[in-house]
């Protein structure tokens, strides 16, 4: 049996192998490309049968995504650890401050040999894709967000009664209008008849000619001080938002045809819809990797943190707050949303209210027995009932 330790990086990676005894076998460096893929190949291929190797590596995400991959291909059967884990691991066998790529494969190899690990699952098509999509969604809502507020504060200087003209300062109507014509001064200046023409085109005819008075009256009578370059930002911004919006509704779409092909109980759960559910099934992956709902809370980072010293016993523990954080993001979400439509869960949560928790304690509380009610439909391929007393049993 040999043991494999690669510390992986984004040009080139570390690889060290252990024989049975624990001797160095080969210590080498291999590119990360195609040339360096072959030449990890061949020296594993002298080495023995791929069911008699052993890989470990950390958990890089997208620096060992095609390594993992390759190997797969390969027919070897891979470990990814936390680096933390690992980091951890080091610290509690040895004082020295000894940190080099080379020493980390090693390191690695020997946490492959002596420790009881199961290789990875290979994750399906498409939940890779649904990994992919949702995560990619996060980042296209956070950009959107932020140019949202960029946008806000160049509004404050150019324009800043324009918000009392609409609900929504990022409706279609108000979009419209501030991209045209993005400072109070532009408004004041333009045609009242161009005006009623852009409101009554962008709101399918809700708006017209008494709301082009009403802006050209604030315009007016408007403190904003005219800056070009803030116009010009504010412009750029209202881009921006129109295309993370578009890109979060293709995104939205295949999110859509990809849950309706694998046909998720997830669905089932009233509150739970396309993104949460896509979300949730994608950072899970394959619910069998989890031998009981506990380990599945614990990798949401969701379980409470333990510390006892001597005669201090704390009352209770706040959230690790470890493992997938999009995970624990949509839990959080699910949580406040399915108690709206669940009666079981609208009374489990009423409980923890009325014994004084604040409402984002409650709400955890909600997650932790989701978490147990998921795990159960995951597992057995069954459709939510408002009745699960034995599901989070």
């Amino acid at each position: 049996m040999f043991f494999v330790g690669i510390d992986v990086a984004s040009q080139k990676h570390d690889c060290c192998v252990l024989d049975a005894q624990g001797k160095v076998c080969a210590e080498f460096q291999f590119r990360n490309n195609r040339e360096g893929f072959d030449y990890l190949f061949e020296i594993l291929s002298q080495l023995d049968s791929a069911e008699n190797i052993k890989i470990g590596l950390e958990a890089t995400g997208i620096y060992s995504t095609n390594l993992l991959a390759f190997l797969r291909r390969n027919g070897f059967e891979a470990t990814t650890f936390n680096p933390l884990h690992i980091k951890k691991r080091l610290s509690a066998t040895t004082l020295r401050k000894t940190k080099t790529d080379k020493s980390d494969a090693k390191f690695i190899a020997d946490t492959v040999m002596h420790e009881t690990s199961q290789p990875d699952t290979p994750v399906s098509y498409h939940i890779s894709e649904l990994k992919s999509l949702t995560r990619f969604r996060f980042q296209l809502v956070q950009d959107c967000s932020r140019a949202k507020i960029q946008a806000k504060a160049a509004l404050h200087t150019l324009f800043p009664e324009f918000s009392s003209a609409f609900s929504d300062v990022f409706g279609a109507s108000a979009k419209a209008i501030l991209s045209k014509y993005p400072s109070a001064a532009d408004v004041a200046n333009c045609r009242i008849s161009s005006l009623e023409k852009v409101l009554s085109s962008a709101s399918r005819g809700r708006f017209g000619r008494a709301k082009a008075e009403e802006l050209k009256q604030l315009a007016k009578q408007s403190i904003g001080v005219f800056s070009a370059a803030k116009a010009l930002a504010l412009q750029s911004y209202l881009q921006q938002i129109q295309l993370f919006e578009a890109q979060v509704a293709e995104v939205d779409r295949q999110i859509k045809a990809i849950m309706d092909e694998i046909d998720s109980p997830i669905l089932s759960v009233p509150g739970i819809g396309y993104t949460l559910g896509a979300t949730i099934l994608a950072e899970i992956g394959d619910v069998r990797r989890f031998s009981s709902p506990a380990k599945l809370l614990a990798f949401a980072g969701m379980e409470p943190s333990i510390y006892q010293s001597g005669n201090f016993k704390p009352s209770s523990g706040k959230m690790v707050k470890r493992g997938s954080p999009h995970l624990r993001w949509a839990l959080g979400q699910a949580a406040r949303l399915v108690p709206q439509y669940t009666h079981t869960f609208s009374l489990y949560l009423d409980k923890k209210l009325s014994e004084k928790k604040h409402y984002s304690v409650a709400t955890s509380h909600v997650a932790k027995k989701l978490v147990r009610v998921l795990f159960a439909i995951l597992s057995k391929d069954v459709s939510f009932s408002d009745n699960i007393s034995h599901f989070a049993a």
